[in-house]
């Protein structure tokens, strides 16, 4: 995939550097599938400040390769991508901190004194020298594809993994409207992978300075000003305003869309549990944490109970559709490339009214309910030795009693065993 820069060079990543995207055309292929790259987001000052030191690449295009080799759903080899691979891939840089969201500087308030929490407020309002543009960049993307022949896509598919699955669910809607507005007729369907976030259990101080302290509901509820976020308009319909953030939660927004939609959801996701300051493979882990994470995949497998295409393994993750062992990853004996198929392949038979095809799923759910019960599960790593971990060898090293916590790593065994046989 070789880079392209905007053509709008007004429209920029967070410190004004050119937004770009990484472009591999297929010729005479119908089918697109644009990728909006994760990153989680910065809500202040201080934590923009923060992540432009640690991690410019996120804020910043000036130091992006001039070439990028796509892997997972990205590749353009068949055994690594066997539905996806003769598609027109878009890959966009995530630099613009917003989850997406940002919609151009935010207005600056009037000068009035403030007092309290509503200074504060205040102070995250248009307080930095950054620009935040999300949402507005993959306008600007679509509209630099219109030479390339997307007007002309029958699909066009638009994915991302973490803070890009998320922005995938706050603009599907709209890039469907603005390819229908340009005349195209196509079908514009949504892939979100490890974007299917919860709220916090935890209760935290409303003025969380650090993007550590802060909870994702909090972080996005101070970032919405400092970016001039915006929501889908459907969803806003549910919620009064101050209460945009909520729209940034798949199972809070997912009924509002009116475009397909495919979740690929680990159910103890590693992202979701750091928020609550619980890293798997650290040095220690209380029977607090241990009965917090059993709880998380107990409520995400209830929030994606009326998702019609979702992908939902036991195991402790963060994404999975750039990995070039995508292909391993299996619920019910049918991997994940394959169920993006079936739903594929149920939409065209809907699309040309006829009947779908049995026995292709693509509603997965795995029905164990511990983490890593599912064979195919990614290798647990110790963080500080590297070494790969069975989950009680890791919860015995983070200081915990199997026995106490009831597990049984023998019955354990015998289940995974039964698993492997019945195809996973």
């Amino acid at each position: 995939m070789r880079l392209q820069f905007l053509k709008n060079t007004q429209v920029t990543c967070n410190d004004g550097s050119a937004a770009g995207f990484y472009l591999k055309e297929f010729r005479g292929s119908r089918r697109w599938l644009i990728f909006l790259e994760g990153g989680w987001c910065c809500h202040s000052k201080e934590t923009c400040d923060s992540r432009y030191q640690n991690i410019p690449r996120l804020m910043s295009s000036t130091e992006w390769a001039q070439t990028k080799r796509g892997t997972g759903i990205l590749s353009s080899q068949a055994e690594e991508n066997p539905h996806w691979n003769n598609a027109n891939i878009v890959f966009i840089p995530y630099c613009s901190s917003d989850v997406w969201s940002g919609n151009g500087p935010a207005p600056t308030p009037p000068p009035r004194q403030r007092q309290g929490r509503e200074k504060e407020r205040d102070r995250n309002t248009n307080a930095t020298e950054y620009t935040f543009m999300g949402s507005l960049i993959i306008r600007e993307v679509i509209k630099d594809l219109i030479p390339k022949g997307i007007k002309l896509a029958k699909v066009v598919m638009l994915s991302g993994t973490s803070a890009g699955g998320t922005g995938v669910l706050l603009n599907i809607d709209r890039v469907a409207s603005q390819l229908e507005l340009l005349g195209a007729e196509a079908q514009v369907r949504g892939l979100v992978d490890s974007g299917w976030f919860l709220e916090s259990k935890q209760q935290r101080s409303p003025n969380c300075p650090e993007t550590i302290s802060c909870s994702p509901e909090d972080a996005i509820k101070i970032g919405l000003r400092l970016w001039n976020g915006v929501v889908p308009d459907r969803c806003l319909q549910l919620y009064k305003r101050g209460e945009e953030w909520q729209c940034f939660f798949g199972h809070k927004l997912y009924s509002t869309l009116t475009s397909p939609l495919f979740v690929m959801q680990w159910l103890f996701d590693e992202e979701q549990l750091r928020v609550e300051n619980i890293y798997m493979g650290g040095h220690s882990l209380s029977e607090e944490q241990w009965q917090y994470i059993q709880n998380l995949g107990r409520e995400l497998k209830n929030s994606l109970r009326d998702v019609t295409a979702v992908f939902a393994p036991s195991c402790l993750s963060h994404t999975a559709i750039t990995k070039s062992n995508w292909m391993s990853f299996k619920v019910k004996g049918t991997s994940l490339p394959r169920a993006l198929h079936c739903w594929d392949r149920s939409l065209e038979a809907t699309r040309n009214n006829r009947t779908p095809s049995k026995g292709c799923p693509f509603h997965l759910v795995d029905n164990c309910q511990r983490p890593q019960c599912n064979p195919t599960c990614p290798a647990l790593v110790d963080q500080t030795t590297q070494q790969e971990l069975t989950l009680f060898q890791m919860l015995v090293a983070m200081g915990l009693d199997l026995q106490r916590l009831g597990l049984d790593p023998q019955g354990d065994a015998d289940d995974l065993a039964s698993m492997v046989s019945n195809g996973g």
